[in-house]
């Protein structure tokens, strides 16, 4: 079982994509937390004007416990803000509150590539948790059609990695445009604010990454199992 060892090779950068994107995320976030804005509105507020300015004003805004659980839920048409973000007034809140509000956007309007993730959400979750117990039986019986439904079971984690890419920094794009147009923050306070945002983005492209390698060494150790 030597080849198993191996093939972590395959999973140390993404990993450590990973813990330096989580790493540049809180210093980000703690570094702009510390920046008031010059207007004293807190992430709340702003964000509802947001909504309001954006068409999106049937969405609600509500408190959820945590740090930096904010997210937006279709499901429910409600902007969860987190204990960090919800009441404060600084660059980073704003930030991460217009981000979502960017989701709200998106779901305002049909944004294509959302939908997809939404549709994906259930699939992704079934080949989830059945790739591996698929993956190693067809390995322990040495039987390919198997093993290959395993790594097509995996790579649809990859696919939803890719369609989540262009979701969130479209949503990104919107929060600062209409951060920006609607004059919520200085043009300092709007450089911080897409530093926070990029940060958290790169947690999205590391996850992409570490699917792709992740893909990779499946495909490896089952043609290393063949030979």
């Amino acid at each position: 079982m030597y080849y198993l060892d191996w093939t972590m090779i395959f999973v140390i950068p993404g990993l450590l994509l990973g813990l330096y994107a989580q790493w540049k995320v809180q210093s980000s976030f703690k570094k702009y937390s510390k920046v008031k804005t010059t207007s004293g509105r807190s992430a709340n507020e702003i964000a509802r004007a947001l909504l309001n300015s954006t068409h999106c004003d049937a969405v609600n805004i509500s408190a959820i416990s945590g740090s930096l659980t904010d997210h937006y839920d279709p499901r429910s048409n409600t902007l969860r803000l987190s204990d960090d973000v919800n009441g404060s007034t600084s660059v980073a809140a704003i930030g991460v509150a217009a981000h979502e509000c960017g989701h709200a956007m998106q779901q305002k309007q049909g944004y294509a590539p959302l939908k997809l993730r939404s549709a994906l959400v259930p699939v992704v979750n079934l080949g989830s948790n059945l790739y591996f117990p698929i993956f190693l039986a067809g390995m322990l019986f040495s039987w390919s059609p198997l093993i290959y439904v395993g790594i097509a079971c995996f790579a649809l984690s990859l696919v939803f990695s890719l369609v989540t890419l262009p979701v969130e920094f479209n949503a990104s794009n919107r929060a600062m445009a209409a951060l920006t147009s609607g004059g919520y923050l200085s043009q300092e306070e709007l450089k911080g604010a897409r530093t926070v945002l990029n940060a958290a983005a790169l947690t999205y492209v590391a996850a992409a990454v570490s699917s792709l390698l992740q893909l990779v060494r499946l495909l490896v150790i089952s043609r290393n199992r063949r030979d």
